[in-house]
C-alpha cells in the first residue's frame, strides 16, 4: 500500500493553521512597511557623526533605531512564518526573497552607532546612564556596547560586514531551502506492508517513536537516504557557517568562535563549557541505564539509535488530540495563575498555533513572537502526550514573549539566548508533573513517565550532544582543519559512541543526523536547552513547594525580558546558574524518572 500524500497548503482546513492577519491583514500592507524601511533607514543615518554632540542627539538616535528595528523586524515576521509554513509556494518564496535583504540592510545602516559610541571618552556612557533617567531601557544596550571596547572594526569595515549579512547567512538559508523544498525521501515500510511519507517532521514528531520496530528502522533509513543526496552540500553550508565566525571571531580579536558568541550573552566560555561537561558526565550513566532497559523489555539483542525513542509497552499507545493537549496545558500551567493561563488560552482560540502537515512545510516546532502583536508557534501536530509537552513547551516561549513585549521597548524584549530555554522548559516540567499527578492505573503511569522523560532526553541529551558536535567542530576549525563531510560524518559518530557507549550499537545513518538540524545554524543554541531546563526545573520545583510567591516572582522575571544579564535574571527567579545545583537537580530529576521506569518494568527487565 502506498504512503498517503501530504496535502498542499490550500487544501489543509484552515484551524490547523495560523492566522498571520494580525501582523498585516493583506500582503499590500505588508508591502507598504517593506517599503517604508527606506526612509527609517534614512532616519538613523541622519545621527552619523553627531552621536558625540550631546546626550538628547544619542536619545534621539536610539528613539529612531527602536523605530526601524520594529518595523524590520514585523516585515521579516510575516515573511518568515508564511515562507516557514509552505517553502513550495512562489508567493512566499518571493516574500522571503525580499525579506531576507532587509536585516542585513537596516543593520549596515546601524552599524556606526557602536562604532560612534566607542569613540567616545571612556566616561561619557556611563555619565549618561547615571544621570539621565530616560537612558535606562537603553542600559543593556549601551553597557554591551562599551564591553565590546578592543572588539570593534573601523567604521567602514563594520559597515561593509553589516552590509554582507544576507551572504554571511547563506548556509542558513541553504538549510532551510534544501530541507523544506529539496529534499525528498523514499518511503517507510512498516511490517504489514504498509508505507508511510518520511520527512524530518514526521520523523521528529511520531515515525522515531512508532512501535513498529521495522517501520523506525525503515523511517530512520529512508530520511538518511533522503539527506545523503544532499550530503556534500550541506556539509559545506555548515562548514562555511562555522568558518565565518572562527574568522569573525579573530578578527574582532576574540580568543575564539565560543569567546565571540558567548560575549552579547555575557555567559563566559568556562560557565558553557562546565555545563555541557556536568550534563554530558552527569546524564551518561542514566540515558545508559534507559537504553538498556529498553532493550531488554523489549527484547532487543541490539539497542539502535532509532530504538531510543520506541514505547516501552507497545499495546499501551493512548492518544492525545489537540483538544485533550489544550485541557492538559492549561491546566498543569494552573500554579502560575489565571492571568497567564488566560493568556496561553489564546493561543487555542486565536489561531496562534500551525499544527498542519503539508507539502512545502519546514521541519521542527519553534515560537516566534512579533512584538506588539502576539507568539505564532509552529508545530507538526501527533495525537501523542510527547507532542503536548512539546506544545506546553513552545507556549512557555509565547507566555515570556507576551510578559516581556507588555513590558519593555522592543530592545529589551528578547532575553537572552543563555536564558531563553527556562520559561519554555518550566512548562513543560509544570505540565509534565501534573499528567504524573492525574494518572492512576499502573501502566497508564509508566506510559507517562517515559514520556515526561523524554522532556530530559530532548533538552539535556540530544541537544547536549548537539552542543557537543558543534564544540569539536569549531575546535578542529579554530585549528585549520578543514571541515570535509567525512570529517562531520566522522566527528558525529564520536559524539554519540563516546557518550552511549556500548549501550547503543550506530550505524551509517546515525552519521547523519547533523544534517536534519537548524540548531547548528544558530550559533552555539543547542546548549541553552540544558541550562534552560536547569533553570527551568529549579523554577517548577520552587513552584510546587512554595505556591504562589514563588510564582509571582517568575512572572516578574518574565516580564524583565532581556533587561537584566541571564545570570541575573536567572538569581531574580531564585536560581543561581554559576553553581552546579541547578544542573545536578534536573540531573537527578531524570534519573528518578529513570528508576520509576525500571521498578516499574522490573517484572519484565528482571
Amino acid at each position: 500500500m502506498s504512503a498517503p500524500q501530504r496535502p498542499r497548503r490550500a487544501d489543509v482546513p484552515i484551524e490547523l493553521t495560523w492566522d498571520l492577519f494580525p501582523i498585516y491583514a493583506t500582503d499590500e500592507l505588508w508591502d507598504a512597511d517593506r517599503q517604508r524601511i527606506d526612509g527609517l533607514i534614512d532616519a538613523v543615518a541622519a545621527f552619523r557623526g553627531r552621536l558625540g554632540a550631546s546626550a538628547s542627539v544619542l536619545l534621539e538616535c536610539l528613539r529612531a533605531r527602536e523605530a526601524l528595528v520594529e518595523v524590520a523586524t514585523r516585515v521579516d515576521a510575516y515573511a518568515r512564518l508564511a515562507f516557514a509554513a509552505d517553502g513550495l509556494d512562489p508567493r512566499t518564496q518571493a516574500m522571503a526573497g525580499q525579506s531576507q535583504a532587509i536585516v542585513p540592510r537596516a543593520n549596515a545602516a546601524l552599524s556606526f552607532i557602536p562604532v560612534e559610541l566607542l569613540a567616545l571618552p571612556d566616561t561619557t556612557i556611563s555619565t549618561y546612564l547615571a544621570n539621565e533617567p530616560e537612558f535606562a531601557p537603553y542600559r543593556i544596550q549601551l553597557e554591551d556596547v562599551d564591553r565590546r571596547r578592543g572588539h570593534i572594526l573601523s567604521p567602514d569595515a563594520e559597515e561593509l560586514l553589516a552590509s554582507l549579512g544576507e551572504a554571511l547567512d547563506l548556509p542558513t538559508a541553504l538549510w532551510q531551502r534544501t530541507t523544506a523544498a529539496d529534499l525528498q525521501c523514499p518511503p517507510a515500510r512498516a511490517s504489514d506492508g504498509t508505507e508511510e511519507s518520511v520527512t524530518i517532521a514526521a520523523i521528529q514528531f511520531r515515525l522515531r517513536a512508532v512501535p513498529d520496530r521495522g517501520l523506525r528502522r525503515s523511517a530512520h533509513e529512508a530520511l538518511a537516504e533522503g539527506l545523503r543526496r544532499h550530503a556534500n552540500g550541506l556539509a559545506a553550508g555548515l562548514a562555511s557557517h562555522i568558518r565565518k565566525n572562527v574568522v569573525l571571531a579573530r578578527a574582532r580579536r576574540y580568543a575564539s568562535a565560543a569567546e565571540m558568541i558567548l560575549a552579547p550573552q555575557r555567559i563566559p566560555v568556562e560557565v558553557y563549557r562546565a555545563i555541557l561537561r556536568r550534563v554530558h558526565d552527569g546524564m551518561a550513566p542514566h540515558a545508559r541505564r534507559l537504553a538498556r532497559l529498553r532493550g531488554r523489555v523489549l527484547g532487543l539483542d541490539t539497542v539502535h539509535h532509532y530504538d531510543l525513542d520506541a514505547p516501552l509497552d507497545p499495546a499501551l499507545d493512548p492518544p492525545c488530540t489537540f483538544d485533550r493537549a489544550r485541557g492538559l496545558i492549561l491546566e498543569g500551567l494552573a500554579p502560575l495563575g489565571e492571568e497567564y493561563v488566560g493568556q496561553i488560552a489564546r493561543a487555542f482560540t486565536d489561531r496562534w498555533v500551525d499544527r498542519a502537515d503539508n507539502l512545502g512545510k519546514r521541519s521542527g516546532a519553534f515560537c516566534a513572537t512579533v512584538y506588539r502583536v502576539h507568539p505564532y508557534v509552529f508545530s507538526t501536530w501527533q495525537d501523542t502526550i510527547r507532542n503536548a509537552l512539546i506544545l506546553a513547551h513552545e507556549l512557555g516561549h509565547g507566555g515570556h514573549g507576551i510578559y516581556a513585549s507588555a513590558s519593555q521597548t522592543i530592545t529589551n524584549s528578547r532575553g537572552s539566548l543563555f536564558f531563553i530555554e527556562a520559561p519554555s522548559t518550566a512548562n513543560e516540567v509544570l505540565v509534565g508533573r501534573y499528567l504524573l499527578r492525574t494518572i492512576r492505573e499502573p501502566r497508564a503511569q509508566a506510559h507517562a513517565i517515559a514520556q515526561f522523560a523524554g522532556t530530559f532526553t530532548h533538552n539535556m541529551i540530544t541537544h547536549m550532544l548537539e552542543a557537543h558536535f558543534e564544540e569539536r567542530l569549531y575546535a578542529l576549525a579554530e585549528a585549520d582543519r578543514p571541515l570535509t563531510l567525512n570529517v562531520i560524518l566522522q566527528t558525529q559518530e564520536e559524539v554519540f559512541t563516546t557518550f552511549f557507549g556500548d549501550a547503543v550499537q550506530l550505524g551509517e545513518a546515525d552519521r547523519l543526523y547533523w544534517a536534519q538540524q537548524p540548531h547548528f545554524y544558530i550559533n552555539l543554541y543547542p546548549y541553552t536547552y540544558a541550562a534552560g531546563l536547569a533553570c527551568g526545573c529549579a523554577v517548577a520545583d520552587d513552584i510546587e513547594r512554595e505556591g504562589r510567591p514563588a510564582a509571582q516572582r517568575w512572572l516578574e522575571t518574565l516580564a524583565l525580558g532581556g533587561s537584566l544579564p541571564p545570570l541575573e535574571l536567572a538569581a531574580h527567579a531564585g536560581v543561581d546558574m554559576t553553581s552546579a545545583a541547578p544542573i545536578d537537580r534536573a540531573v537527578a530529576m531524570f534519573g528518578a524518572l529513570v528508576d520509576d521506569l525500571e521498578a516499574a518494568f522490573a517484572p519484565v527487565s528482571g
